[in-house]
């Protein structure tokens, strides 16, 4: 019996979404990594132009065309969320919480992305999906207040800043991706901002390069090649073909993979209550899926 074909490109767009979000998991780390010895602002927009050099060889080899007038404005607005904002704004919070913390206040990432897929696209999820949707953002605040960060810092609100960014950075990019395809659409994002950006990288560049400890070195390698780069191949092609609401309530399960990385990369622990609250965000992304 053959598969219909809505459904079908719904488990394509979770297969991409997962390999997506598999991706950035490794983020936070990272740039918890890279930070402690780079400037944020080096890491933050640094990494965007890495990537650039990879996404102009990616759109000369694959002969993409170019963007029309009103496709090269919407691209500039995804460049302000997910090439500008969030990676600078997360860098400058990293420098003052773990990664652990902005794992979980990140975790709101998912309502922020469908409430501009509503607005942008106009799309209408089910009761369903919003119900799971709040009930998984709500265990994450619930665990923010245990875990005894509820009070909000300065890097508090740089985080909760990028997430309003990255939010309206995806649900503007997988409108994009609909027309222009999920590669080209970042590809072109980051080709625009690379002039705007290296004025402020090249001034926030340290001066020695070999003075700075590889583990730094590998965390800025991480964001710039896969987080900046290569998982939003993946995350834009799963927007595209699964929706923005319902493909990016993945982002949900985000916050626990970075959890588990930074327990392993960094050494932060994980205790009973993130995991209990890992387990009941996994509840809520399964129960949205049921038709």
């Amino acid at each position: 019996m053959s598969i219909p074909s809505q459904s079908s490109e719904l488990t394509r767009g979770y297969w991409f979404g997962c390999a997506g979000i598999l991706g950035f998991s490794l983020t936070l780390p990272a740039t918890r990594l890279a930070v402690a010895q780079l400037d944020p602002v080096f890491v933050g927009l640094g990494r965007a132009i890495v990537a650039s050099l990879l996404a102009a060889v990616a759109l000369w080899l694959g002969k993409a065309r170019l963007p029309n007038r009103w496709e090269w404005c919407r691209l500039a607005a995804t460049a302000g969320g997910v090439v500008i904002g969030f990676p600078l704004l997360s860098a400058l919070a990293l420098q003052r919480v773990s990664a652990v913390h902005g794992a979980v206040v990140i975790g709101l990432t998912p309502l922020l992305t469908a409430l501009f897929g509503v607005v942008l696209s106009g799309e209408r999820p089910a009761r369903r999906f919003w119900l799971a949707t709040v009930f998984g953002s709500l265990a994450i605040l619930v665990f923010v207040y245990q875990s005894g960060a509820a009070g909000l810092q300065q890097a508090d609100l740089y985080l909760l800043a990028a997430i309003v960014c990255v939010a309206y950075g995806y649900a503007e990019g997988a409108r994009l991706a609909k027309q222009l395809g999920a590669w080209q659409t970042i590809s072109w994002a980051l080709l625009m901002s690379a002039p705007l950006l290296l004025p402020w990288v090249v001034e926030a560049a340290p001066t020695r390069f070999d003075a700075i400890g590889w583990h730094s070195l590998a965390g800025f390698a991480y964001v710039s090649v896969v987080s900046m780069y290569l998982a939003f191949f993946a995350w834009y092609r799963g927007l595209a073909l699964g929706g923005t609401a319902r493909i990016g309530q993945l982002q949900l399960l985000q916050p626990f993979l970075s959890m588990a990385a930074g327990s392993v990369l960094i050494g932060e622990s994980v205790d009973g209550a993130q995991l209990a609250t890992a387990l009941a965000v996994l509840a809520c992304v399964l129960a949205s899926r049921k038709p």
